[in-house]
């Protein structure tokens, strides 16, 4: 190797601007922020013709083309998934589609509440810290964790596919992968991400990175959440009119449609909004929805879209009927299954457009796909997490007397806080700690995943949240979990919220003396959550005691009789009226 003269270091040191004498002390040159796709040094895709073409693990392991291309993730496919927007990237299947992180810094412009990154880990889950850099100069650190592509939790996954490719030919195994989401200053805005150092061995891949912006201009009125996938239908060339309920009201509305836990793409031909006048009929001619300026729009496994924000005078306090024409046969979807409210199917065609009620010849009792209304302005929403009490469980069938629906009255009624939208994000069955539906597949169990598994998709992703009222526990306590565990649960869901900027209001677990479950050991249970609910050091912002709302003082176990529906868990119309009564409305202001 021929040797560099001091002359010839002073040469190149004079040629990039540096004074004689200090080139061999110069720091190492540092590329700027790039493109994620400029990034990419990993193939995970293969075709199942050339199943060795990609190397996602490091032992030949691969995704499978003709799977994601089943699942609606063709190259070049626009995501949404929990507000965001994401691009399965255009070189899946054809060459390098990932980039494993080790710090690299990646150019990522705009304002939002959140970074969405769509990843999974090789080798175990995978975690690392980076770093996002603003305009101002400012940056702020964040930690990410990748669950691994192969034994992640199916429960919190975008898209399950059912094989994975091998040098050796295709095994029948589920891979998945996963969107997470970070928190960023809010109004700052972003420069560049560098990407996280994974620690621990694993590898931390990520496909695609985008800024999910915050949510101006627009207020949750409405809202529901996925509780499981179920056989529906089939439908084929049908319509479905759901029937929901509105909080607020606004001059603008747009709704949301998403198909969680799904493994196939759904299509939707068109869609339209109205007021209910009766049953299926609308009070006018339906106005119809766009999705990015088209008629119809096709929705992959585990997306979300977002209807085009459309003039229409929402009122507060009122049924809708949102109509989707379903052209194409569909077997199962994402459902709520307990909507205590008549929806409606119509016979062969798309009537989504008709006033008329007569095509719609057949009922559903659960809302599919439809998880939001949105209307314009309005000061924000209120997020209420629970179980079957919040869904309304032995309410009024058609009625809207869920405490939620009496709570959202309240608020329209008085003018000392602002009139929030009210989201209902209860889950009959569903429980703090542990999914009752595994998140995957076709079941009949409509429980939901646990609150921790939902929590950013049930909360953190919702229209304008502001602040969260957690009211879970008892189907914990009920099917044999610890208070202890309980707790661990809930100071986590404050502590999350806390860090996306919610206000957390807690709520203390009612008593169900007499139901099957309700033994005196869960009692106790029972007892030693609401202690920690009530205690100062919960982490909680508010505590509603809804316990002491319902609990009959000579039987603190138990319901008093004027509110209990007759299942002695269940409060019916009475006590759900006691429940949103007894909020103290101060209490949702952040």
């Amino acid at each position: 190797m021929r040797r560099r003269t001091w002359g010839t270091a002073v040469l190149l040191a004079f040629c990039a601007g540096l004074a004689p004498g200090t080139a061999a002390h110069a720091a190492p040159h540092r590329p700027g922020p790039l493109p994620l796709q400029r990034l990419f040094d990993n193939r995970a895709v293969s075709d199942d013709r050339s199943p060795g073409d990609a190397d996602f693990d490091g032992a030949g392991g691969s995704l499978s083309a003709q799977d994601l291309t089943a699942a609606g993730w063709t190259p070049g496919t626009g995501l949404g998934v929990e507000r965001a927007r994401l691009t399965w990237p255009r070189s899946a299947g054809a060459g390098p589609d990932n980039v494993r992180a080790n710090g690299q810094r990646v150019r990522v412009t705009g304002r939002g509440d959140a970074l969405a990154f769509l990843v999974a880990g090789t080798g175990g889950d995978a975690r690392g810290a980076g770093v996002v850099r603003y305009a101002d100069g400012s940056r702020s650190a964040y930690t990410l964790t990748a669950p691994d592509w192969r034994t992640g939790p199916l429960a919190t996954k975008s898209v399950a596919l059912p094989h994975r490719n091998t040098p050796d030919g295709q095994l029948l195994e589920k891979t998945r992968l996963y969107v997470v989401t970070v928190p960023v200053r809010t109004g700052h805005r972003i420069a560049s991400v560098e990407l996280p150092r994974a620690t621990g061995g694993a590898a931390l891949h990520v496909f695609a990175l985008s800024v999910r912006a915050a949510t101006t201009g627009w207020t949750g009125t409405w809202a529901a959440s996925p509780a499981g996938y179920t056989a529906v239908g089939p439908w084929a060339d049908r319509t479905v009119r759901l029937v929901v309920h509105t909080s607020v009201g606004g001059p603008r509305v747009r709704i949301r449609l998403d198909n969680t836990f799904a493994s196939t793409p759904v299509r939707i031909g068109s869609a339209s909004v109205a007021v209910q006048e009766a049953g299926a009929v609308a009070r006018g001619k339906p106005v119809p929805l766009t999705f990015r300026g088209a008629r119809g729009t096709r929705l992959p496994a585990g997306a979300q879209v977002f209807s085009d924000p459309v003039g229409f005078r929402v009122p507060a306090d009122a049924n809708l009927l949102v109509s989707l024409h379903l052209p194409e046969p569909v077997t199962a979807a994402p459902v709520h299954s307990q909507a205590i409210q008549t929806s409606y199917v119509s016979g062969p065609g798309d009537h989504a457009a008709e006033a008329a009620g007569s095509a719609y010849t057949s009922t559903l009792s659960y809302w599919p796909l439809l998880t939001g209304v949105d209307v314009g302005g309005g000061p924000g929403s209120v997020v209420l997490l629970g179980d079957s009490i919040t869904d309304g469980v032995k309410s009024t069938r058609d009625a809207n007397r869920r405490w939620p629906n009496v709570l959202a009255s309240r608020l329209l009624a008085q003018s000392r806080v602002p009139r929030y939208g009210v989201l209902n994000e209860g889950i009959s069955a569903n429980r703090v700690v542990a999914d009752r539906y595994p998140g995957d597949g076709i079941s009949t169990d409509t429980g939901g995943v646990s609150a921790l598994h939902r929590l950013d998709r049930d909360v953190f992703a919702q229209t304008s949240a502001r602040t969260v009222v957690v009211f879970q526990g008892v189907n914990d306590v009920r099917w044999g979990a610890s208070a202890g565990q309980v707790v661990a649960g809930l100071r986590e869901i404050a502590e999350r919220a806390h860090a996306r900027g919610l206000k957390v209001i807690g709520a203390t677990i009612t008593p169900c003396a007499g139901e099957s479950l309700c033994t005196a050991a869960v009692d106790a249970q029972r007892v030693a959550v609401n202690s920690y609910v009530r205690g100062a050091g919960s982490g909680f912002d508010g505590v509603l005691d809804f316990d002491a709302v319902l609990r009959d003082p000579a039987r603190p176990e138990r319901m008093r009789v004027e509110f209990d529906s007759g299942d002695h868990l269940h409060p019916g119309d009475a006590g759900l009226m006691a429940l949103a009564d007894s909020v103290d409305l101060g209490l949702l202001a952040p």
